[in-house]
């Protein structure tokens, strides 16, 4: 680890164990903190696994409320270099002014950022919201993008309905008084059951207020609602399948990790396969967030993907 990893509050200390629960043998990887410039000034920040192996072969995007680091126990299961990145207002990746965290606005910051960390084609990951941006980046920039490989997400869910829970669990408490309550919290809404994984997510995405109070750090959790949820539109991602037809027309492969558990139902998968014929679907046991559930039944899935 480099010594600004050892700097930064220790960012890096749940590897060993994340190393051990996935079944990863031999020296942990270098991982370095890297940083891009996006747009109006904006930076976003990231995780690049094995920059030494060359270029990152995949680029993992996470979730509403998660971070680079989500990614950690996943990436360590595949083996493969690779970069995380934090999307604008999670991490250490700068807030928005105004606050829009919708897919539309991201893609444009995250495809920004990877010309200058991930210029050569790679696989692009991308679960929940980072999966709906990660089609919108892949759609700006096809030639660049191998495959794109969507989990537990499709354009067709409805932030109001099936990611009801997600939204409020986020919003619906903004402060706490230990790392145990959320767990406690994430245990209730369904986030996951596994006490020392979300003990390792909930400690590596809050802070400790002056007032002793842990708060998340995402910006999502300090504004009224998720941007989505308060649009009013029942389905406000359904433009995002016009990126994925257009992707499938130019041959991208195209696959979506399905959750058992998880935000999709069998219509959102019926869709897929009406919408996307030929883009195969996998089911991998475990919840919504299932790069921190179940990072090796998701990483088997990953594999047979790519090959």
């Amino acid at each position: 680890m480099s010594h600004e990893q050892s700097q930064h509050d220790d960012e890096f200390r749940f590897l060993a164990g994340d190393a051990e629960r996935v079944g990863h043998a031999g020296a942990l990887p270098r991982i370095e903190r890297v940083r891009a410039e996006a747009r109006e000034g904006r930076w976003l920040s990231g995780l690049r696994f094995s920059p030494a192996a060359g270029a990152p072969g995949l680029v993992a995007l996470h979730g509403a409320g998660l971070n680079a680091h989500s990614f950690d126990p996943l990436l360590l299961a595949l083996g493969l270099p690779a970069l995380a990145l934090d999307l604008p207002g999670h991490g250490r990746s700068d807030w928005r002014g105004d606050a829009d965290y919708a897919p539309g606005r991201l893609a444009p910051d995250v495809t920004l950022a990877l010309e200058t960390l991930a210029p050569a084609p790679v696989t692009l990951l991308g679960h929940s919201l980072g999966g709906l941006t990660a089609a919108l980046v892949a759609a700006q920039r096809p030639e660049t993008v191998e495959r794109l490989i969507l989990v537990d997400i499709t354009p067709g869910v409805s932030p109001a309905g099936d990611a009801g829970a997600i939204a409020e669990f986020i919003t619906g408490q903004r402060d706490y008084g230990s790392v145990g309550e959320i767990v406690d919290r994430a245990i209730a809404f369904g986030i996951g059951s596994d006490r020392a994984a979300l003990t390792r997510g909930v400690s590596l995405n809050t802070r400790r207020r002056a007032d002793g109070r842990l708060e998340w750090t995402h910006h999502l959790a300090h504004l009224e609602g998720l941007p989505s949820a308060a649009s009013g539109d029942p389905l406000p991602f359904a433009p995002v399948w016009d990126a994925l037809t257009a992707l499938a027309g130019r041959s991208v492969p195209l696959a979506l990790i399905r959750a058992a558990s998880g935000m999709l139902g069998e219509s959102h998968e019926a869709e897929w396969r009406e919408r996307l014929p030929g883009a195969p679907v996998r089911t991998v046991a475990g919840p919504h967030n299932l790069h921190e559930a179940n990072p090796r039944g998701l990483a088997a899935a990953v594999r047979e993907l790519i090959g």
